[in-house]
């Protein structure tokens, strides 16, 4: 099980802690907590020396949009023997509270959340499946099958691989800034 801060207390130890944003490049692009560096999840573990660097000038706390990617992140970290903590509700619950988060100076392009692309990417496929089979063949109803059988194994499983394959778009990644 690893750690947790709730908005409060991550407000209250801001100063002391290394915020590190695991959600995609352009997540991270369109609001973040104050101070934090982008280490995308799929990338965490290009980042081990770093963040253990990290950890040892302060407490890590990591952060995304709802605190499932982060609290992968940081048992990822503590399979590497990396304390990290999760912060609860993500910069969702941050924003909620009211609490500020900082933009890139300048406009930003608009980037959807990685759970809108999941849900946008799955729907399609369902649609298509369905449309295909009704048109051209009837075996295409399979691929709406396996798309709601990856959906079921992905809540079942907390994971996503659409969401990973989502995550490597060009419009979804670039090189995060290296850690301070």
């Amino acid at each position: 099980m690893t750690a947790s801060l709730d908005v409060d207390d991550a407000l209250r130890r801001l100063p002391e802690l290394y915020v590190v944003d695991v959600r995609t490049p352009g997540e991270f692009a369109s609001g973040r907590l104050p101070g934090a560096v982008n280490v995308p999840l799929d990338r965490i573990g290009d980042g081990l020396a770093d963040l253990r660097r990290a950890a040892g000038s302060g407490t890590l706390l990591l952060v995304c949009a709802s605190g499932a990617r982060s609290d992968r992140g940081a048992a990822v970290l503590a399979a590497h023997g990396i304390a990290a903590a999760s912060l609860t509700g993500g910069t969702r619950a941050w924003a909620a509270a009211g609490h500020g988060l900082e933009r890139p100076p300048g406009p930003v392009r608009s980037v959807w959340g990685m759970e809108r692309q999941v849900r946008l990417a799955a729907g399609t496929l369902v649609l298509l499946g369905l449309v295909l089979g009704l048109f051209v063949h009837p075996a295409f109803p399979l691929l709406s099958a396996a798309v709601a059988g990856g959906l079921v194994f992905s809540a079942l499983t907390d994971t996503c691989g659409m969401a990973v394959a989502l995550g490597r778009l060009p419009f979804n990644r670039r090189d995060p800034a290296p850690l301070r």
